[in-house]
């Protein structure tokens, strides 16, 4: 077969609840998109930030494995860039006969440019820091102070950091947007690299990425889709997050808990809007790309590097919580030459790391390492799951710009939160889809809990199960999913194998998981 054109359409944090069918954000593009290909109902990201999230999605690769934890363009980043030696998809593609064209946000290294790993740059690109240096907050210290004034709406305080809004400016039309918006611009260097490549011969690549801050300006006539008054508020908005860790209600309550409902409501709404407006930019890619005749040979992908929780718990943006909303994304796929039976919906776990080897695949390429994803083209050619498909989606963070640690295991029945700095989260997902009874909360039990002095020789606990002791159902899919944690932990080399006293929490150990999959 013909290698097919690629043309990749990333944004940063869209959950995947604003492509399904019914949902009140309207993404008309997407959906249609997803009714002439394919709908992956079960896609995942490692990690709820955007660059060890695009680092997966660029390699194939786990963050044990490339070496990007967290935000390189920040003095807490871990490393600047990939680890030595890893390669990227365009890599492979470049050498396959590929053009590549890259405009928008990379965010993977702060060491590196696209043109390092054989993209065409069309948008500029500069390796930089983004957080504020000694010398600026030096230079802000010095300048009079904050007006002590009350706190306006739509905006969270922040005293000593600087306040910042919830809800963004609107304006009238696309070339104001161009002023507040650098992404809009990204965009137009996007169509670009279509028309650009597309004259060229042979196959091409186009990666275009644009971001959606929740304080970003948003076009009128989009905002106005949205009236804040009928939002619904989310399922789980008003979990008090009580068996939940302290820092996830440390982030509600400090920031995110000074708006009232209507301002919530106001917030929701901007950010559909927000999403509406990249929906408009999908359908402004499309539209090009029918312009170069290669609408049939083009396998189209449309996608998120993480989700966000818009407020599911209480919450914004994303973070250490570890909620299906930050990390489930949106995974569409059209190509009208290469799709069997349009308009399906797999329900199989994808993940980021799925995306390169796919690439590799269509362009007749093997990489050079074994990778963490799987080819997702047999889904693409109309086929079942290949034998041994994964029956469950693993995490990995080391938290944000703080650091902790913390890894996920789920499958479609359970969801386990392995936390090192609190105690862990267990949910059952088909009697509780919204998270928020943590079955793995201490107190729920608190009879098999030991009393601050400790136990008594009559009441000691039962040392064959770990602590917090669970009903037997609830330990046997602890037990199960630490399992998993570890086996996938030991095949992608993953650094949480430490058995010093003070950080060997995890109440199941690695050998456990190692000796046997039951």
């Amino acid at each position: 077969m013909e290698k097919p054109n690629i043309l990749i359409f990333l944004i940063d944090q869209v959950p995947f609840d604003f492509v399904e069918p019914g949902h009140p954000c309207q993404m008309p593009h997407a959906r249609k998109l997803a009714s002439e290909g394919l709908l992956f109902t079960r896609a995942f990201t490692p990690s709820p930030h955007c660059c060890p999230a695009r680092a997966t999605f660029m390699t194939g690769l786990y963050p044990s494995r490339h070496g990007v934890w967290n935000n390189v363009n920040t003095d807490t980043a871990f490393q600047g860039g990939l680890n030595r030696g890893v390669r990227t998809f365009s890599e492979y593609l470049k050498r396959a006969g590929y053009h590549l064209g890259y405009a928008g946000k990379y965010h993977i290294s702060n060491e590196e440019t696209p043109a390092d790993r054989g993209w065409e740059e069309f948008s500029p690109y500069v390796k930089h820091y983004v957080q504020p240096t000694l010398e600026e907050w030096a230079e802000r210290a010095r300048q009079p102070g904050e007006p002590n004034t009350p706190r306006r709406a739509n905006e969270i305080l922040r005293p000593g950091w600087g306040a910042f809004q919830t809800v963004g400016k609107r304006v009238e039309s696309w070339d104001e947007l161009a002023k507040h918006c650098g992404y809009h611009v990204r965009v137009e260097e996007g169509l670009q690299a279509i028309q650009t490549l597309s004259k060229r011969g042979g196959p091409w690549t186009v990666c275009i990425s644009t971001d959606m801050g929740h304080g970003s300006a948003v076009l009128r006539e989009i905002a106005e889709q949205y009236d804040p008054e009928a939002i619904q508020l989310p399922a789980s908005f008003h979990d008090d997050l009580a068996d939940k860790p302290r820092v996830y209600q440390r982030m509600r309550y400090q920031l995110w808990g000074q708006q009232s409902e209507r301002e919530v409501r106001a917030a929701i709404a901007h950010y559909y809007a927000l999403a509406s407006q990249q929906d408009r930019y999908l359908g402004m890619i499309l539209d090009e790309l029918d312009k170069t005749g290669q609408r049939d040979n083009t396998l189209v992908v449309f996608l998120a590097d993480h989700g966000d929780y818009n407020y599911a718990h209480g919450l914004q943006e994303m973070g250490i919580p570890a909620f299906r909303e930050a990390y489930h994304i949106p995974v569409v796929m059209r190509w009208p030459g290469g799709i069997a039976r349009p308009g399906r919906h797999i329900g199989e776990f994808v993940t980021l790391a799925d995306f390169a080897p796919t690439f590799l695949e269509l362009a007749g390429q093997v990489s050079a390492e074994r990778l963490t994803g799987r080819s997702l083209a047999p889904f693409l050619r109309g086929e079942a799951a290949p034998a041994g498909w994964p029956d469950a989606w693993c995490s990995q963070t080391k938290g944000n710009e703080c650091y902790y640690t913390q890894r996920i295991v789920a499958t479609k029945r359970w969801k386990y939160v392995c936390n090192w700095f609190d105690f862990d989260e267990l949910y059952d997902l088909q009697a509780d889809p919204h998270e928020i009874k943590n079955l793995a909360f201490p107190q729920r039990l608190p009879e098999a809990c030991p009393p601050p002095g400790g136990c008594t020789a009559a009441g000691a606990r039962d040392a064959d199960q770990p602590w917090p002791p669970l009903p037997t159902e609830l330990d046997a899919a602890r037990r199960d999913l630490l399992g998993r944690m570890w086996r996938f932990a030991f095949q992608e080399k993953d650094s949480i194998f430490n058995y010093y006293y003070p950080v060997a929490l995890p109440s199941y150990g690695p050998l456990l998981g190692l000796r046997s999959k039951s």
